[in-house]
């Protein structure tokens, strides 16, 4: 692996959360094709990306921004989660299992922004 990002256990994590709130999208109504589909994935797929742009020939300080922007993108998932629960397009149990995912998500960036001090 040639980039520093790629090593991360969080950056590993974000991605697998990414594919996860895509599958899971894909069951949504047409008509949330271009507002909460597109929402959750873009705030998914931001999570990573975030990281990823951050880590790679930046400051600490500079990756601590980025890592901040992942921490609210993983905060913007969980939003779009409780959403797609109240509108009954995801079981409690999906909604469990991916909220799960976003907790962890955001504890392993916070420790991370922690070691960065």
């Amino acid at each position: 692996m040639a980039f520093k990002f790629e090593k991360l256990k969080v950056w590993q994590k974000a991605l697998d959360l990414a594919d996860e709130i895509d599958k899971m999208t894909k069951f949504f109504p047409k008509e949330e094709v271009y507002v909460l589909t597109s929402q959750a994935k873009r705030a998914a797929d931001s999570i990573s990306m975030n990281i990823a742009e951050g880590s790679t020939g930046q400051s600490n300080p500079e990756f601590k921004k980025f890592l901040g922007y992942a921490l609210r993108s993983d905060i913007e998932v969980v939003n779009c989660l409780h959403l797609a629960l109240r509108r009954g397009y995801i079981t409690e149990e999906i909604f469990r299992k991916h909220y799960q995912a976003c907790e962890e998500v955001l504890i392993m960036i916070s420790a991370l922004i922690k070691s960065l001090n």
